[in-house]
């Protein structure tokens, strides 16, 4: 009782300091530990010592179950930062060998660094017991963490009869942060993730939940007299080199394979011009992706798939070109021969620019009910420029541009938001946006005939009669005018407090409005949402520690008034034991379905507005170490996109981790979706994706990744002719070598195979072997 009573004390003290911004001084040594995991080098004794004493996670300030202290110092050129993680169950620590990034399930230790101590982002640094690094960078902007940024830093762990030991060195140079000052002043947080029977998130602070932004209460440390960025220039030389065959199988001699070998240099160029601006360059830039993209089932859906960036040209101060909105998705860009980007912050001012060419075009063609990619071959220009201006901690305003252009396309848009916190608890967010966008009739055909339309119903004097393609609403849109001008804005509100969070939001995005640089697959639609949460916290004694309920509703119109959607869903979701979380929902909407025998993703007279009942549930549990398991089941009345009418519709997708040994780790990923109507079956797909690695140390990996889709649909229950069995098989074994993110080498094989109605058996139309070297060279 006397230890509650003085942590009690202890907490309303640190409470007060926090709020007087109490400022504390990181010791210079000029001196360099070494970075082994022992803790054995006597600089460490002169370091400064910080407790990590308060469970901020689930529970809010507790005293913490373990010992944890982080010693720290700075010599101008590097922050030391090491963690003696005390454990009177070593035997129960959760560390794996794993690539980076992927340890986030572990018992880590690390430190969050608001370079800028501007309150508006954060990078953050974690290591799990054997040395693996977790990095990324938190956006207080878009409430958002990047996890695909990566650092060039050191660190070392040891596991003992005590417990563990981490060491790291982060050079500066990887930090932004202005050096004109003498004394620079950084705000920190030191954590420790404990995951036993709960996850438990330990601080060096206390952190008041009623507050949504974390990084605003983070202690603010002062130092860094003599640390200076200089020019910090990085210049990384690469050699992709590919064998690939691909045939065409569905032609007559599906034996004619068509050889394809490549061999392709490339240089990236990172220079610091200043302390405050960063210059990127590449040429002829490797933009492929080496590992495989999750496998996603699409089968009925009318939007198209979302895949996030993983190219380190394009992450590399990323947060930089974020808005509310996603007005800049670079996966867009395809194949560029080059790239510049500039990137900056000073005094309040973030600002970012990027331009790159592109071999291909991928234009999305979206609509109310809908949207398409088409890829064009043909050259275009991308530019985007974004600029934000910090007034002061409660209000930040910025403005996005972007352009695309071709011969005979071009594509404009510009917007300006804002984001406003009159009190800790209150969030304003406003952001309007114009495009405008160019289509040629020459190109309007292209997208028709890449949107697979049916341009009978176009002009002659665009698309040919003869033409036999379902057209796509959209396209004859801008086939009726030169140029489409649109508008957009989004304006949204949150009160969130502790307990409970209540918001409202709209949005309105015009019929002709474009964002073709980003990822923006409606238009014409107007969107009302209204919600509500309410949240439990449990005791430590509590089987639970975390209860929440939540409930929203929203209606869309398009701009004619006419209804696309209105729902109302409400869930009630539990944290328990063995990191259990279950989530049961019921959702209520009425949609509109597309066309009657059109894949137009326009509503027009023909559009049936249809009742949809969805009960829903999502289960995970991480029992023991190694070992996580998920499980995600939806059932109920659904709209069958492709018939124009309501299914029955069953949603299971489990996913399992399972590591054996230090080593080897096991995932298994599977989607399983049925619709009935009409008393029979429509179709029923499955998806799986399974991925086997062994990881040798921190540096080194192989693994293969096997990714099948089987879809069995019934053609006499589909208004239009569709493949009554689709098959398709993706294999992919990768050896991976990474000294740090950007000295890498890549060696494996890939291929991709189908089969369809016209085909007995799959066959493969694809294989490749490739392998990547590149090295970093800093100075």
């Amino acid at each position: 009782m006397i230890n509650k009573v003085i942590f009690a004390l202890s907490s309303l003290l640190a409470v007060s300091a926090s709020a007087n911004q109490t400022v504390e001084a990181l010791p210079f040594i000029d001196a360099s530990a070494i970075i082994d995991g022992k803790l054995d080098d006597p600089v460490w004794q002169q370091a400064k010592k910080i407790a990590i004493n308060n469970v901020t996670w689930p529970q809010e300030n507790t005293p913490s179950p373990v010992t944890t202290t982080a010693y720290v110092y700075e010599n101008g050129q590097s922050l030391f930062v090491a963690f003696k993680a005390d454990d009177p169950n070593p035997e129960l620590i959760r560390a794996f060998f794993r690539d980076r990034d992927r340890a986030w399930n572990d018992d880590l230790v690390g430190i969050k660094i608001d370079s800028f101590n501007n309150k508006r982002s954060a990078y953050q640094f974690f290591i799990n017991p054997l040395g693996v690094q977790q990095d990324s960078i938190e956006n207080e902007l878009t409430k958002s963490e990047n996890n695909s940024w990566n650092g060039i830093w050191d660190s070392a762990g040891v596991i003992h009869d005590q417990g563990y030991n981490v060491e790291i060195e982060i050079p500066l140079r990887v930090l932004n942060f202005d050096d004109s000052k003498q004394v620079k002043q950084m705000a920190m947080e030191f954590l420790r993730f404990l995951p036993r029977d709960q996850r438990l998130r330990l601080s060096n602070m206390q952190i008041s939940h009623a507050n949504n932004c974390w990084i605003c209460q983070m202690p603010q440390y002062t130092g860094f007299e003599s640390a200076k960025q200089g020019n910090n220039i990085a210049v990384i030389p690469s050699l992709v080199l590919s064998k690939s065959q691909s045939r065409d199988i569905d032609g007559s001699d599906i034996s004619d394979w068509k050889d394809n070998d490549s061999t392709e240099p490339s240089l990236d160029l990172k220079w610091a011009i200043t302390p405050d601006t960063t210059l990127n360059a590449t040429l002829n830039p490797d933009f492929s992706q080496v590992e495989a993209d999750t496998g996603q089932l699409s089968v009925n859906d009318s939007f198209s798939l979302f895949f996030p960036e993983k190219r380190a040209f394009f992450l590399d101060n990323a947060d930089y070109f974020s808005s509310h909105l996603n007005l800049i998705h670079t996966r867009n860009i395809a194949a560029p021969d080059f790239g510049v980007k500039l990137s900056g912050s000073k005094s309040g001012h973030t600002y970012g620019l990027f331009l790159t060419n592109d071999e291909h075009l991928n234009v999305m063609v979206p609509g109310n009910l809908g949207s398409s990619i088409v890829s064009l071959e043909q050259k275009s220009n991308n530019a985007a420029l974004r600029y934000r201006f910090d007034v002061n901690d409660g209000l930040s305003v910025g403005s996005t541009a972007t352009l695309r252009d071709s011969d005979d396309y071009k594509n404009q848009l510009v917007s300006f938001d804002a984001k406003y916190q009159p009190t800790a608890s209150d969030t304003f967010n406003v952001q309007i946006l114009g495009s405008n966008t160019n289509y040629s009739h020459a190109f309007a055909q292209e997208l028709c005939d890449g949107d697979d339309g049916d341009c009978a119903t176009l002009p002659t004097e665009v698309c040919s009669v003869e033409q036999d393609c379902d057209y796509n609403e959209s396209v004859l849109r801008v086939l009726e005018q030169d140029d489409l001008n649109g508008l957009g804005y989004l304006v949204d509100y949150e009160h969130n407090t502790k307990h409970w969070r209540a918001f409202t939001s709209y949005q309105s995005y015009g019929a002709d409005l474009r964002a073709d640089m980003g990822f923006m697959s409606q238009v014409d639609f107007n969107k009302f949402l209204t919600g509500f949460e309410y949240r439990w916290y449990g005791e430590q004694h509590n089987w639970w520690n975390r209860a929440r309920w939540y409930t929203d509703w929203d209606i869309t119109h398009n701009d004619d008034g006419d209804l696309l959607e209105k729902e109302v869903q409400t869930n009630l979701a539990i944290d328990g034991p063995l990191q259990s979380f279950i989530d049961f929902g019921v959702e209520h909407r009425n949609r509109r379905g597309l066309r009657h025998n059109k894949a137009s993703l326009q509503i027009d007279n023909n559009s049936d507005l249809f009742s949809e009942n969805l009960i829903w549930t999502y289960m995970e549990i991480k029992p023991v170490s190694g070992l996580f398991a998920g499980l995600n089941l939806r059932t109920g009345n659904k709209v069958d996109l492709a018939n124009n009418r309501v299914g029955k519709m069953h949603f299971a997708r489990p996913v399992i981790n399972l590591n054996l040994g230090k080593h080897f780790e096991v995932n298994f990923r599977h989607s399983y979706e049925t619709l009935d109507a009409d008393g029979a079956k429509v179709y029923t797909a499955n998806l799986t994706d399974a991925r086997l690695t062994y990881q040798f140390n921190i540096n080194s990996y192989l693994r293969i990744a096997v990714i099948y889709t089987d879809i069995d649909r019934n053609v006499s229950n589909y208004i239009d002719e569709v493949d009554a069995n689709y098959k398709g098989l993706s294999t992919q074994l990768l050896y991976s070598y990474k000294l740090n993110p950007q000295t890498i080498f890549f060696a494996g094989y890939a291929d991709n195979g189908y089969q369809d109605d016209d085909l007995s058996r799959l066959i493969k139309d694809e294989k490749t072997f490739f392998a990547k070297f590149s090295y970093a060279w800093l100075m």
